[in-house]
């Protein structure tokens, strides 16, 4: 892998948490405590370890992929990856900073088969990797049933 592709996936991937973050941050404190959650909410705690760590994983098996495929399936893996974590930005604000429930639990859908798509896509060059990167869609899947579930 090139440290080159590294550092773009990293720095993709960390935007990525880094804008979710500062959206987040003010919610967590105001409005969200408010909402009735169901009783499988994990304690606050978890949801910043786990992101850190699917977004390290997000990085490092993107890069990976990225480094074996030339061409047309480069770049459409790379636009894959681009999607996804904009629809993964994208979901923290409408969801965090709009508090738009509804319209959040559609994004958390789309974001969580757009994890599936991008795990697929990193299977067919490294089942290895895919197999490391599944853990990011399965979290996206249960972030849509807490999205639809608040």
């Amino acid at each position: 892998m090139r440290i080159s592709t590294l550092a773009g996936t990293s720095l993709a991937a960390a935007t990525a948490g880094a804008i979710g973050g500062i959206v987040t941050q003010p919610a967590v404190k105001t409005w969200y405590p408010q909402l009735r959650k169901p009783g499988f909410v994990p304690p606050a705690w978890v949801f910043p370890v786990a992101w850190t760590a699917l977004y390290a994983d997000l990085a490092v098996t993107s890069a990976a992929t990225v480094d074996e495929l030339d061409g047309e399936d480069r770049t459409a893996y790379i636009a894959a990856l681009g999607a996804n974590l904009a629809l993964n930005g994208a979901w923290s604000w409408i969801y965090f900073g709009k508090g738009a429930l509804g319209a959040a639990s559609v994004a958390a859908a789309t974001l969580t088969v757009s994890s599936a798509d991008l795990a697929r896509r990193t299977t067919t060059v490294s089942p290895a990797a895919g197999i490391a990167l599944a853990a990011y869609p399965a979290w996206c899947a249960f972030a849509t049933v807490l999205s639809t579930s608040t």
